[in-house]
């Protein structure tokens, strides 16, 4: 299976199946002197586990990692640095029922149709807990980030009708009004409203989708290459890649294509400590695919849960019709779990192309390598 992997100096590759021993990653490039421990990535995977809420699938594990590689005495070694959480609780029998037949939203179809067969314990390799690995990783680039005073933050802007206004709430108090909230929605009129509309839908037997928002700030400008290897470009391949995710936009993203340019284009205000300052800032961050030093504003828009407890038609293996009614354990809503994804899914980014524009001019490579008197 090839894309596995992902990065160029900054890369990881994760490994593992839903319902297989367990799930990790291997992280190489990653400098060393970062300050890291487990207890920093438990933080990140602690927020994307299941069992916490009941608008979570009610699956119990601890997903404890354990890092097998490149630390010592608390910081990184600059070797490759592999981490691992094993699988306590799969319930395989719970997914024998499905073997014959391809559920609707699910990837059970395309892979069948591109390996021949298709692990269908919980989707395999296409279940969303092979996110575990990114989040691990994540929590890595977060660190690098922290140390160039660099912070990426993402929270639930919308579920289903119900949307946050996050801008109403100061960037340093964002993040606790997100983690107050079962459904990472910062506000509590909004995260109440969003219960609410959640305890209706699963009365339903149905399943709700909504929007991931991301903010990046600190980002120097100048990072990002004009052509095909652009930061908003490759932001959005991140993000995409994350198995639930349908669509993706930066700044003002699908509204500007309303605008005219008068009102769409960022004035220039002047620039402090080499980034620009603009009078709003409807790019999201980044000019010609290279970041402008504003915060980098980007969203993700995730589908509704495919697994749920109405009857359903589809086909089996032969073709043949059938109505289903998908059984075992499930999120009635992805968007809050996802939420860390889409933060580590950015942070790699970010970190990966930081290391990248390190050898993007000669002065600053003369300056790095300059002897030391």
């Amino acid at each position: 299976m090839a894309g596995s992997s992902f990065g160029t100096i900054f890369k990881i590759t994760t490994w593992g199946e839903s319902h297989g021993k367990g799930i990790g990653v291997i992280i190489d490039g990653c400098p060393a002197g970062i300050p890291l421990n487990a207890e920093w990535v438990q933080a990140y995977l602690n927020r994307r586990k299941p069992g916490q809420t009941r608008y979570a699938t009610p699956r119990k594990e601890n997903d404890t990692v354990a890092i097998e590689s490149g630390l010592f005495e608390g910081q990184t070694t600059g070797t490759p640095i592999s981490m691992a959480v094993y699988n306590e609780t799969q319930r395989s029998a719970d997914y024998s029922e499905i073997a014959g037949y391809y559920r609707p939203g699910h990837a059970d179809f395309t892979f069948d149709a591109k390996y021949g067969f298709r692990d269908y314990r919980g989707g395999g390799r296409s279940s969303g807990r092979e996110t575990i690995g990114r989040v691990a990783a994540g929590a890595v680039a977060c660190a690098l980030l922290k140390e160039l005073g660099i912070s990426v933050t993402a929270y639930t802007k919308s579920i289903g009708t119900i949307s946050a206004a996050p801008s109403s709430f100061a960037p340093d108090i964002l993040s606790s009004e997100r983690d107050a909230s079962p459904l990472f929605m910062p506000g509590r009129e909004a995260s109440d409203a969003a219960e609410e509309y959640l305890k209706d839908t699963m009365k339903q037997f149905d399943s709700a989708g909504g929007i991931i928002e991301c903010i990046i700030s600190g980002m120097p400008a100048g990072v990002g290459d004009p052509v095909f290897e652009k930061l908003d470009a490759n932001l959005a391949k991140a993000v995409v890649s994350i198995g639930a995710v349908k669509g993706f936009e930066i700044g003002s993203g699908f509204s500007c294509a309303q605008a005219n340019g008068s009102s769409n284009n960022d004035a220039f205000l002047g620039i402090r400590n080499g980034r620009a300052k603009k009078a709003t800032n409807h790019a999201g961050g980044t000019l010609g695919g290279i970041s402008d030093g504003s915060d980098i504003v980007l969203r993700a828009a995730v589908k509704p849960t495919p697994s749920i407890f109405r009857e359903q038609q589809t086909i089996l293996r032969d073709a043949s019709p059938v109505r289903v009614q998908v059984k075992g354990r499930h999120d009635p809503v992805i968007v809050p779990r996802a939420v860390v994804v889409v933060e580590a899914m950015a942070a790699l980014t970010v970190t990966d192309a930081l290391l990248v524009n390190m050898s993007a001019r000669m002065d600053r490579i003369r300056e790095f390598y300059r002897p030391q008197a």
